[in-house]
């Protein structure tokens, strides 16, 4: 059986987010990529009696699905730091998709600090839909419920309290999002969108 190993972001010293925050973040990325991996074994040596271990089996499919997603969703957070930070370039498509939706860049942003500041644990996402060449903004909560289905992710924000509070208080999240956007590297976000975009829909 073939399995996943964790990828090796290349990160810049960040601004406003220290080096034992990201070290202690990528640690728990880490493990869903095991946990992903334990679940996989351990599907495949409970099918061997399959009635016997039904009980078993469900469950540790609906557990597939938070650790996958947990996996996934933190390489997303993570290479959007890669390289270095970088504007949004102000005449792309991405920022008139969203100014036409959302009013202006500036007003697409605030919303997007809005739905992430949402109560529990979860993700602020910005998905892309290219049927109806709309954008949308989410609120995921934990890694898995409420992912729009087959809408690629174009920006991921963390809201994990993992993902701050070495240096964060909960009361302090706004402050953990300036430092987010700080470091972001929009340069990756339009390469998604550009992708999305031009990936021929069914």
């Amino acid at each position: 059986m073939n399995t996943y190993v964790p990828k090796n972001f290349v990160l810049p010293t960040l601004e406003n987010l220290s080096p034992k925050q990201i070290e202690v973040h990528l640690k728990l990325y880490q493990g869903y990529v095991t946990h992903v991996n334990l679940i996989r074994e351990k599907i495949v040596e409970l099918q061997a009696d399959s009635e016997k271990n039904s009980y078993l089996l469900s469950e540790l499919r609906r557990r597939f699905a938070f650790e996958f997603d947990g996996m996934r969703m933190h390489e997303y957070y993570f290479e959007q730091f890669e390289g270095k930070a970088k504007e949004i370039d102000p005449l792309s498509t991405l920022v008139g998709l969203v100014s036409d939706k959302y009013g202006d860049w500036q007003k697409f942003i605030e919303h997007f600090r809005t739905v992430s500041m949402s109560r529990g644990i979860g993700w602020g996402v910005l998905y892309y839909d290219p049927v109806g060449n709309v954008p949308h903004v989410v609120y995921v909560g934990d890694h898995e419920l409420g992912q729009l289905a087959g809408l690629p992710i174009i920006l991921a924000l963390d809201m994990w309290e993992h993902a701050f509070m070495v240096d964060y208080t909960p009361a302090e999240k706004k402050n953990y999002i300036d430092a987010f956007f700080k470091n972001l590297n929009w340069e990756v976000v339009e390469k998604r969108f550009a992708v999305s975009s031009t990936t021929p829909t069914k």
